[in-house]
């Protein structure tokens, strides 16, 4: 009977501190989800908790929260986020861009970012284009899991008057490998600007499901 009350307890404390960093990430515009989980925690008077809700957890309890309190908004927000990704990824053609997170999912919060992942074989190009077409950004390098394997990859984060972009550049075959932001975590999904012609001229209540690739 007491495992069975502990259980419950659990759920509920997952239940609660996923809705409550939903909340934080619709609301504050924090993008982090263990940043997110970890404020939550504390917010539920359960800091040292290690019951903590997965990233997917904490996505549908954010689509909830922006369907019941921020309909219209982020409606809007995500039309506009979806126009500028595809401006970006039709300048980034070379590269063959894709679109990733929370902007393809259509949980993008309010002050989302906009993710964007290339495949090339130079990240040196990539940077020329950056430099040339005088766009601001800050390199940095990012984890990621291709396959089976860590690795760290180049990153830039880019500024525009519309948007601010997190771009992760990638080997050309790296594209026919699963791409993990974490080893246990699912492969992350992608699409081709082709994918996102087609959404932006469609309503975005009910995203798509892109195909990888």
């Amino acid at each position: 009977m007491t495992r069975d009350r502990d259980s419950s307890f659990n759920r509920q404390m997952r239940h609660r501190i996923a809705h409550l960093a939903a909340r934080l990430m619709a609301e504050d515009g924090i993008e982090d989800f263990g940043f997110a989980k970890r404020k939550a925690a504390r917010q539920a008077g359960a800091p040292d908790t290690r019951n903590l809700p997965d990233n997917e957890e904490i996505e549908e309890a954010l689509r909830t929260y922006q369907q019941l309190y921020q309909a219209e908004e982020h409606a809007e927000r995500l039309i506009e986020l979806r126009a500028e990704a595809l401006v970006m990824m039709r300048a980034l053609a070379a590269f063959d861009p894709h679109l990733v997170g929370p902007v393809l999912s259509g949980s993008a919060a309010r002050y989302a970012d906009i993710d964007l992942q290339l495949f090339t074989d130079s990240v040196k190009d990539v940077e020329l284009f950056l430099i040339n077409r005088r766009i601001p950004y800050r390199s940095r390098e990012a984890r990621y899991w291709v396959g089976e394997e860590a690795r760290s990859v180049p990153s830039f984060e880019l500024d525009t008057p519309a948007a601010r972009f997190d771009v992760a550049v990638f080997e050309a075959r790296d594209l026919r490998q699963p791409l993990r932001s974490s080893p246990d975590g699912r492969p992350i999904e992608r699409a081709r600007a082709d994918w996102l012609e087609k959404q932006t001229a469609a309503p975005v209540g009910i995203p798509g499901t892109p195909a990888n690739g």
